[in-house]
């Protein structure tokens, strides 16, 4: 009897697994696809960047003011085929010789997932390679392994982006214990409904950063959620209400004639709310080393501000801002740990647009 398709990729996929396994190496080829920006990456050993490419939406989405859900589906599928063949081609490699095959499963929008998710089941099955679906925050903190090749767990985490915020201890490789999260809004959500609320273009957390650089923080009180004494718990919405609420009071022009300042005080207001549960996590747990991952990781002012609030001695490690986005790159090098402890995927993953930061 004949093997069915399933069976036959298992048995080759499985050998190649083994194969990377005895050899302690692998050149994983990676697809990021969760939101907006399309990319394609080659690892090496989950710490050395072969090839990145990066195609973003930005610029459409812009006349929207946010994502579009539809069109970013679109975009993904005219680019996806172009960028994985530059992604090989950088890195001096072929399809047939890269590793494994990587790729975001969730959290993210579900049209612009599958894209991703097809695309990679698709070549695993033809090239008879070991697939590996990743989760977005896993990502975003295993940037920081390729930003920082003597960084090893354990270690303390903050992950800061438009659509999550939480800390996290990484107690190993593949293994975390959440200490808290966003009860509401993630910090990148506030910071572009913010911008939104301030007449700025989107994305708004660029904006906000740059545009308080020139302001005073301390212009404006907005508020900062206390939840409970020991709770390292975030919520966002009550600010983005305050501002809201503070704009609309003002006299036409307002906001314009005072931006700096008001983007400078919101900032901080998020900003702080994130350096005190950091802080205090950081004091609680004994942690030596805190590293920053996310999209909002690239705000000047979080860094700054949590590079003074940790405790004497404490070691703070971010990415690069080319790292701190949605990038291929680091769903590879979160797939490389995955792979040395023998975690693969079958060709019936799917997308999952909800799917949860277990603790693991």
């Amino acid at each position: 009897m004949t093997d069915s398709p399933d069976l036959g990729y298992r048995a080759a996929a499985n050998a190649a697994l083994a194969q990377i396994m005895r050899r302690r190496s692998a050149d994983i080829l990676a697809i990021e696809s969760s939101c907006d920006e399309t990319s394609a990456a080659v690892v090496r050993d989950g710490r050395t960047i072969l090839s990145l490419k990066i195609a973003s939406q930005i610029d459409i989405h812009v006349r929207y003011g946010g994502v579009v859900p539809e069109i970013a589906s679109r975009m993904h599928m005219e680019a996806i085929d172009a960028l994985v063949d530059a992604a090989v081609d950088e890195a001096g490699t072929t399809l047939c010789d890269v590793s494994a095959i990587a790729v975001t499963v969730g959290p993210g929008l579900v049209g612009a997932l599958l894209v991703g998710v097809s695309h990679a089941k698709a070549m695993a099955w033809a090239l008879r390679k070991p697939l590996v679906g990743v989760h977005h925050i896993e990502g975003h903190i295993a940037s920081n392994y390729i930003a920082h090749p003597d960084l090893v767990p354990p270690f303390l985490c903050l992950i800061v982006s438009g659509g999550h915020t939480l800390l996290a201890d990484v107690t190993d490789y593949g293994r975390y214990r959440v200490l808290g999260s966003t009860r509401d809004d993630a910090a990148g959500e506030a910071f572009d409904k913010g911008a939104r609320i301030l007449g700025l273009p989107y994305p708004g957390g660029v904006q906000i950063d740059r545009l308080a650089r020139q302001g005073d923080p301390a212009a404006f009180d907005f508020p900062r959620a206390k939840l409970g004494e020991d709770a390292l718990d975030f919520s966002f919405s009550g600010v983005k209400t305050a501002l809201m609420q503070f704009v609309r009071k003002q006299p036409e022009g307002f906001a314009q004639e005072h931006i700096h300042d008001l983007a400078a005080s919101y900032q901080q207001a998020i900003v702080d709310a994130l350096v005190d549960r950091t802080a205090a996590a950081c004091r609680a747990g004994g942690r030596s080393t805190v590293v920053l991952a996310g999209g909002v990781a690239a705000n000047s002012r979080l860094r700054e501000c949590l590079a003074n609030a940790l405790p004497t001695g404490t070691v703070l490690r971010y990415p690069p801002v080319s790292l701190c986005a949605d990038n291929a790159a680091m769903i590879a090098s979160a797939a490389w740990y995955r792979l040395m402890e023998g975690e693969t995927a079958g060709l019936d993953i799917n997308a999952s647009p909800g799917l949860p930061f277990a603790e693991t």
